[in-house]
């Protein structure tokens, strides 16, 4: 499915939302109190404006010739690239102002390359362009979790960057394997009918950013540990930019639709065992790019509307609830099931937010997931897809036991497991996160009680949905209900117990292991037996023939050369004594017999 920009090339006009936000970056350290937040504040501001301009404005910006050869497209606007950069943008600001209170401006920096990394990717119109934005955003958000000061934050963000550079590596070999099939560097739809190992390797580096698995495993490890700030970020960039990239290039692959389901069902499952709060929502965000990916996977207008709207709601919900998630660890230093409960009155606010995004994750009526995931499930019902659709309506179940019962319950009611001092520490947080929360949950109401704010965002406009049908809602209340119940006599099966699910990445770790073992021992004996064999055999032998050498110069030549040498000197010396006896007259006559000869010679001659 191709999206084409209604106008063709504009140059002069545009200025690309990523520049603003990495000179805002560059100059960051220059803006002192007490005008640092507010400069904090404009310059996404600024961006969030420079992309309402070109949504209003669509067309074809920034196409640079590069190298006589190839064309670089920096700003595609078209219907699809509309509603991401209109939510990217929008979560730079909520994004921003929750970090107001973080001093540190390198985060701040890391977390606007970040956000403009994603931008770069949503307006590239070729590879070569969405190359290095994939590439910013990725290097970028590693210094996010590397910024956090906590154990495991550097070894986390190790794997993340081996991770996402394997993947870059991916789609690196696959735009240059298709440049030498067909000449062609733009991101555009590619064939399910004719697919080469080109398109499985770009599908690989796209679908390795959005977690699908088994490729899936950074995802939970990391924003578990990135900053707070650091992970309401992350939560909201990566993956949907990856979730835009599939949906640009694959809408319609089949393969999609069977990974995407995986991907729900695998990720709730693992987010009812999880214990850490942040690692809860990174599995739960594994199950809801799920939905995202199989509409991409189903492919046709009402699904890709899905894909979108979903999206553009899962960074707000999410968002909120890493926000509200962060609010707790930033007050109590706790992030473990087993070390909080009973926080309700403490952080009553905090509470109040975290209810928000966890119903808008269980689309609960009037809130945005219940707008946004029903598009995905009809449009799978409506291509006949009934067993994709059967299982994405029952992670909705799974989805409302972890997001709206388990997490808001085990945090703020039930057992009481804090520490007098955790107990002590627990209070809401300061004001600028109390405002970035209620902005994303206004957002999430309004989203869902407000359906033309998104809809009118959404690429094919043409399709019509009514959520609020009376067989829709009746099913909606009747699973949230049922859920509700079985939770009641479930809890305890799903309380806090500190324990450690083994993943996929459990392989990936005993491969590396593997492979250190390898290279400790029989690749290291084998370099050291090959260093030995060149300094008893090579170097050895260098040596001999160097010093043969230099005896033949020493010897050979430089005896011959000198006894010629010696020759001449001693024969010079002869004729002197001959010539040069010191008598005038007779070196006179030497002279003139002697240029004599030479005249009556060359006359002769």
């Amino acid at each position: 499915m191709e999206y084409r920009p209604v106008r063709i090339t504009m140059t002069s006009s545009f200025i690309h939302p990523a520049l603003i936000l990495i000179f805002g970056a560059i100059l960051l350290p220059c803006i002192k109190e007490p005008f640092r937040k507010l400069y904090l504040c404009c310059v996404p501001i600024l961006t969030f404006l420079d992309v309402l301009y070109l949504n209003w404005n669509p067309g074809v910006y920034g196409v640079v010739p590069f190298m006589d050869h190839w064309t670089l497209t920096f700003g595609r606007v078209d219907k699809l690239s509309i509603i991401f950069g209109f939510i990217m943008s929008l979560m730079a600001i909520i994004g921003t102002v929750y970090g107001l209170h973080v001093r540190d401006n390198w985060q701040h920096i890391a977390a606007w390359f970040y956000v403009a990394g994603s931008l770069g990717v949503i307006y590239s119109g070729d590879y070569l362009v969405l190359f290095l934005f994939w590439e910013i955003m990725a290097f970028a958000s590693t210094f996010l979790i590397w910024f956090n000061k906590d154990e495991g934050a550097l070894a986390a963000g190790y794997r993340y960057l081996l991770v996402h550079t394997f993947g870059g590596v991916l789609l690196l070999l696959g735009f240059v394997l298709r440049y030498q099939v067909t000449g062609d560097l733009s991101f555009v739809h590619l064939e399910e009918q004719n697919t080469q190992l080109y398109t499985w390797l770009i599908m690989a580096g796209l679908m390795l950013n959005a977690a699908v698995p088994p490729l899936h495993s950074w995802l939970p490890d990391a924003y578990s540990k990135a900053t707070v700030t650091g992970a309401v970020f992350m939560c909201a960039f990566t993956t949907k930019t990856a979730v835009y990239t599939l949906a640009r290039a694959f809408a319609g692959f089949d393969v999609l639709i069977v990974l995407g389901v995986v991907m729900a069902i695998y990720g709730i499952i693992y987010a009812m065992l999880e214990n850490d709060i942040r690692k809860l929502l990174g599995w739960e965000i594994v199950s809801q790019v799920g939905y995202m990916v199989a509409g991409v996977g189903i492919g046709t207008a009402l699904a890709i509307n899905g894909t979108c709207a979903h999206a553009f709601a899962h960074i707000l919900y999410k968002g909120l609830l890493f926000m509200a998630a962060g609010a707790i660890i930033h007050s109590t230093g706790k992030s473990k099931f087993t070390e909080l409960g009973g926080l309700y009155r403490r952080m009553p606010n905090t509470l109040f937010f975290m209810v928000i995004g966890g119903i808008s994750v269980s689309a609960f009526p009037f809130f945005s997931g219940f707008v946004s995931k029903s598009m995905i499930i009809s449009a799978s019902f409506e291509s006949h897809l009934y067993v994709a659709g059967f299982l994405l309506t029952l992670v909705s179940i799974g989805t409302f036991l972890v997001a709206g019962l388990r997490l808001p319950y085990l945090i703020f009611f039930g057992e009481d497991r804090c520490s007098v001092e955790t107990r002590e520490k627990a209070s809401d947080p300061p004001w600028n996160m109390h405002m970035a929360m209620a902005m994303a949950a206004f957002l999430c109401l309004l989203v869902g009680s407000y359906l033309p704010f998104l809809y009118n965002m959404l690429p094919n406009t043409e399709v019509a949905y009514h959520p609020y049908g009376s067989y829709h809602l009746s099913e909606t209340l009747q699973i949230l209900a049922f859920t509700a119940i079985a939770f009641i006599f479930l809890k305890d099966k799903l309380g806090a117990k500190a324990t450690i699910s083994l993943d996929l990445d459990w392989f990936y770790r005993f491969a590396g292991r593997g492979f250190l073992w390898l290279a400790q021992n029989p690749i290291q004996w084998v370099d050291n037996a090959w260093g030995c064999a060149y300094r008893v055999v090579g170097l050895y032998s260098l040596m001999v023939t160097a010093k043969f050498w230099s005896w033949f110069d020493w010897h050979g030549i430089d005896g011959v050369v000198d006894g010629t040498a010696h020759c001449v000197q001693a024969f010079g010396r002869r004729i002197s004594g001959v010539l040069q006896k010191g008598h005038i007259q007779q070196t006179i006559f030497y002279s003139i017999t002697f240029a004599a000869i030479l005249l009556v010679s060359y006359v002769c001659l």
